[in-house]
């Protein structure tokens, strides 16, 4: 009989020795994520930089590839043919031809270089746009970096805000309830009338229904912060909201400092500047059709049999030329005009269209600035609100209980406070989202 009776004993032992295991694996795959610690997954796994980085690499091959064109060209050849009759019409067209005695079948192997001497500075003027077009991508790529950033950010504190709601909505409906309880007790000895009863279910059951609803935000908000790091959208995803928002971590720099790395750091400013700078290489590379192109060529070849000069032979011959060659297309004279146009034209609107961006980002920047000192002075105005609101519902709470106060205020007050709270909590994630849009703008994000 002890025997059996230590077996459970040993059983729970096993239990334990293999939850633990499981317990630390779930917490590993668990693991609590700040938004710096987002970032970097984002970085690293999100799909668009990926892409950008792919794009990036390609033009960097690009620019290899102008470098390769000024090297020389070489060609290797050879072929094999079968020769028809060699006619000679020594006395014209519609005399009796001479049969010219050669082989039915001839081939031929050689060579063909040509080394470009001079074209008006076309093939280094092509890799200083390739190179253009590199630097266009990379500030293409920042750009990107930072608006993955910024709705990476815009997600989580929009999961911030409903784990925080779904706090505030969980304990208002907790007191709530021990509310309603109350109530009904009153009731019951006559104290108070039905419809508080009543009102205080309503309430009850209008949280519950709020709850819902941020349920179903915290699920979409988790979905889409797991699609910006390349996760599976159903992954568990737990962030650190339980940490306070420091408003303190953000600098008071006035406007014209940000500004200034606007106009030095922006990616968005600098792709405009990219295309001025592209238009105008553009432009000379355009010009370069006025101008003569110079080559060194050299070509030799083994044919058999030889019947490219007379006297004709059967015999196997080499014959090869080394020389200097200059070629100026006249036609590009009156041609060249109209895309000369064009591409001042395509250069003018290139600098409109960066006067144009210019004003567009300093816009921005500037609404994200106000936004940020107008989220700012909404948390100090919330934080008094909780304050005040906290001792109304105090007050009207002791008050309801000794008859001398309505239920409706009350209710209203706790709505009061409990709204408080909420703008508290938005106004918090706004500062600090507004902020970091103003760093993305600014390109120092």
């Amino acid at each position: 009989m002890k025997h059996y009776k230590t077996a459970p004993f040993f059983c729970i032992i096993y239990l334990m020795v293999l939850v633990q295991p499981l317990q630390a694996q779930h917490t590993a795959d668990t693991q609590t994520l700040s938004l710096e610690e987002i970032w970097k997954v984002v970085q690293t796994h999100n799909r668009q930089l990926k892409l950008s980085d792919l794009n990036l690499q390609q033009s960097q091959i690009e620019v290899v590839e102008a470098k390769d064109r000024r090297l020389p060209e070489l060609t290797l050849g050879a072929d094999l043919k079968l020769n028809s009759k060699f006619l000679l019409y020594d006395d014209g067209l519609f005399s009796s031809p001479q049969d010219v005695p050669v082989r039915n079948y001839g081939y031929a192997a050689g060579y063909s270089l040509n080394f470009n001497l001079f074209n008006g500075g076309k093939d280094r003027r092509n890799i200083t746009m390739k190179k253009q077009e590199a630097s266009r991508r990379q500030y293409e790529a920042d750009l990107q970096r930072h608006s993955i950033k910024y709705h990476a950010a815009a997600a989580y504190f929009d999961l911030y805000k409903a784990l925080h709601f779904h706090d505030f909505l969980t304990a208002e409906i907790q007191t709530e309830n021990k509310q309603l309880t109350l109530i009904e007790s009153l009731h019951k000895n006559g104290a108070v009338l039905k419809s508080d009863v009543l009102r205080s279910s309503v309430k009850v059951s209008q949280l519950e229904l709020s709850l819902s609803q941020i349920d179903k935000k915290i699920e979409i908000a988790r979905q889409r912060l797991n699609i910006l790091m390349g996760r599976d959208p159903e992954a568990i995803l737990i962030i650190n909201y339980h940490d306070a928002i420091l408003l303190d971590d953000i600098p008071p720099a006035p406007y014209s400092d940000y500004a200034a790395a606007t106009l030095n750091k922006s990616p968005e400013y600098q792709i405009v500047n990219s295309n001025i700078k592209s238009s105008e290489l553009n432009i000379k590379q355009i010009k370069t059709t006025l101008l003569p192109k110079v080559s060194l060529y050299s070509a030799y070849q083994y044919t058999y049999p030889q019947i490219s000069f007379y006297p004709y032979s059967n015999d196997l011959w080499g014959f090869g030329q080394t020389g200097i060659k200059a070629q100026f297309a006249v036609d590009n004279l009156y041609k060249s005009r109209h895309s000369i146009a064009r591409a001042q034209m395509i250069f003018s609107q290139a600098k409109e269209k960066a006067d144009m961006k210019k004003d567009d980002i300093l816009l921005q920047l500037k609404e994200a600035y106000l936004q940020e000192q107008q989220a700012l002075e909404s948390t100090a105005t919330a934080e008094k609100n909780i304050a005040k609101s906290t001792e109304t519902v105090r007050v009207i709470r002791n008050s309801y209980l000794h008859q001398e106060a309505l239920l409706t205020d009350l209710l209203e007050a706790e709505n009061a406070l409990l709204e408080a709270k909420f703008n508290l909590t938005t106004a918090q994630t706004d500062a600090q989202l507004h902020h970091i849009r103003l760093l993305a703008i600014a390109g120092i994000l």
